[in-house]
C-alpha cells in the first residue's frame, strides 16, 4: 500500500470511534500543553529578571561598608564607617577599568509636593550616579557637578514620586518638593525603569546632591560615607576583575594586613544575574521535567487503547490479510493511527499551552514567553511518544495469523 493509502485507512478507522480517540489523545494534549505553558513561564520569569538586572546595569559593582565578618554591614548598606570620600575619589582616579563612581546615601522618608504627601526613598548622590546606573531624565536635567560642589537644593523625582504628587510628571518639573520641610527645586524626572529583581519600585526615589543630603537630611558632613559606593566597569564583561582591583585598592588603603578580614564588602551585579539566570534555567529545566512525565503518560495511554483495538479489530485485521494485504501494511496502519492520535494532541496541547500562558499573562501579570523552538520541540516529542508507543501494539497486530484472526470472535 502507498503511504497515502496507510494514512487513508488510518483515519477512517480512527474517525469511526472518534470519542475514543478523543479520550486517547486527552493524555498527550495534558503532558504538551503542560510543557509549553511551564516553559513558558520559567523563560517569562528569566527574561523578566534579565531585564531587571539590565535596568541595573550589568556593569555594576557596589561597595559597602563594613564586612559580612567584620563588624559592619551584614548584607546591608551603609551600616558601618570603613568607606570615606577619598577612597571614592582614590577609586574614580587610580583605576583605569572603572569608568565612573558615585557615593549612594539613603533614607526612607515622606515628602510634599503639590499638597500630596508620599513616603519614598530619598537619595544622595552626584552627578557620576547617572552614568553609573546608565539613567537617563525624561523631563528636565540631571543633578551636575555644580548642584553637588555648592550643595543646592535641588531635586531629581523618579516618575513614580513624580506622579503621586503631581499627577503628570511634567507638572514636577520647575515646582517645589520638601524633604524634612526642607524645599527643594524639582529640576527633573527620571526615565522609567521599572522594578528590581526583588520588587522594589526604581521609580519610587528622589534624588537630591550628596552635600545637600548630609547636611540637610543627615545633619552635617561626614568624613566617612554614610552609604555605599556604585562603581561602573568600562567592560561589563571584566568586571569580576575590576572588583578585584577596587579590593586591592580599598585593601592597600585601609592598610589591611594579609590575613585580616575586608573591612568592606563587594556586589558584583554581573555575577549575581548570572546566578540568578542559572537559577531560573534549573527551575524552567524541573518544569520541564514534571510536564514530560505527563506526555510519556500519556503515551501510555495511547498504547493501550491500540491494544485494546487490536484485540477488537482481530477479525478485521485476518479480512485485511486474507485479501492480499502484507502484515508490514498492517504495522504501519496502526503505528500511523498512533502517530496520528499523538500528534493532534499535540497540536491541541499547543494551542491550550500557548491560551494558558495568555491567560496567566492576562489575569494575573505573569510574564510568559512563548518560543517557536519549545513549540516544534514539544510537538516534535509528542509525534516520538506516539510511535514509541505505538510499536509494540502494531507489531502485534502484524504478528497476527489471518486464519487465526478469521476465526476470532
Amino acid at each position: 500500500m502507498s503511504p497515502l493509502s496507510v494514512l487513508r485507512v488510518a483515519l477512517r478507522a480512527l474517525l469511526r470511534n472518534k470519542m475514543r480517540a478523543g479520550l486517547t489523545t486527552l493524555g498527550v494534549v495534558i503532558g504538551v500543553g503542560a510543557v509549553v505553558a511551564m516553559v513558558a513561564i520559567g523563560e517569562g520569569a528569566k527574561a523578566q529578571v534579565q531585564k531587571a538586572f539590565e535596568s541595573m546595569g550589568t556593569d555594576l559593582i557596589v561597595v559597602l561598608p563594613g564586612s559580612q565578618n567584620f563588624g559592619g554591614a551584614r548584607g546591608g548598606f551603609g551600616s558601618g564607617q570603613t568607606l570615606t570620600w577619598d577612597d571614592l575619589r582614590a577609586i574614580q582616579s587610580e583605576l583605569s577599568a572603572v569608568r565612573a563612581a558615585a557615593p549612594q546615601l539613603r533614607t526612607n522618608t515622606p515628602v510634599l509636593g503639590d499638597g500630596n504627601n508620599w513616603g519614598t526613598q530619598v537619595m544622595g548622590t552626584t552627578a557620576e550616579f547617572f552614568v553609573v546606573r546608565n539613567w537617563a531624565v525624561e523631563l528636565g536635567r540631571p543633578l551636575q557637578a555644580s548642584d553637588v560642589d555648592g550643595a543646592t537644593k535641588v531635586a531629581v523625582v523618579g516618575k513614580t514620586v513624580a506622579e503621586q504628587l503631581w499627577g503628570e510628571p511634567a507638572r514636577a518639573v520647575g515646582d517645589v518638593l520638601r524633604v524634612k520641610g526642607v524645599p527643594y527645586e524639582v529640576i527633573g524626572v527620571l526615565t522609567p525603569k521599572g522594578q528590581s529583581p526583588m520588587g522594589m519600585d526604581y521609580d519610587d526615589v528622589v534624588l537630591v546632591p550628596a552635600k545637600t543630603f548630609m547636611t540637610k537630611v543627615q545633619g552635617g558632613i561626614k568624613q566617612h560615607i554614610p552609604g555605599s559606593i556604585l562603581i561602573a566597569a568600562k567592560n561589563g564583561r571584566e568586571s569580576a576583575r575590576t572588583a578585584q582591583q577596587v579590593t586591592a585598592l580599598l585593601r592597600d588603603r585601609h592598610q589591611l594586613a594579609d590575613g585580616d578580614p575586608d573591612d568592606f564588602s563587594i556586589r558584583n551585579l554581573a555575577e549575581m544575574a548570572n546566578a540568578q539566570q542559572q537559577g531560573t534555567q534549573t527551575l524552567t529545566m524541573l518544569l520541564m521535567a514534571i510536564a514530560a512525565v505527563s506526555l510519556l503518560v500519556g503515551g501510555i495511554g495511547i498504547m493501550n487503547i491500540m491494544l485494546v483495538s487490536v484485540t477488537e479489530r482481530t477479525r478485521e485485521i485476518g479480512v485485511r490479510m486474507a485479501v492480499g494485504a502484507r502484515p508490514v501494511d498492517v504495522l504501519l496502519q496502526f503505528l500511523v493511527e498512533s502517530l496520528t492520535l499523538s500528534v493532534i494532541g499535540g497540536a491541541i496541547g499547543v494551542g491550550v499551552g500557548v491560551g494558558g500562558a495568555w491567560l496567566l499573562t492576562a489575569k494575573f501579570g505573569w510574564p510568559t514567553v512563548v518560543r517557536p523552538d519549545v513549540i516544534a520541540v514539544a510537538v516534535g516529542f509528542s509525534a516520538l511518544v506516539g510511535v514509541a508507543f505505538g510499536i509494540y501494539p502494531a507489531k502485534k497486530a502484524a504478528a497476527l495469523d489471518p486464519i487465526q484472526a478469521l476465526r476470532y470472535e
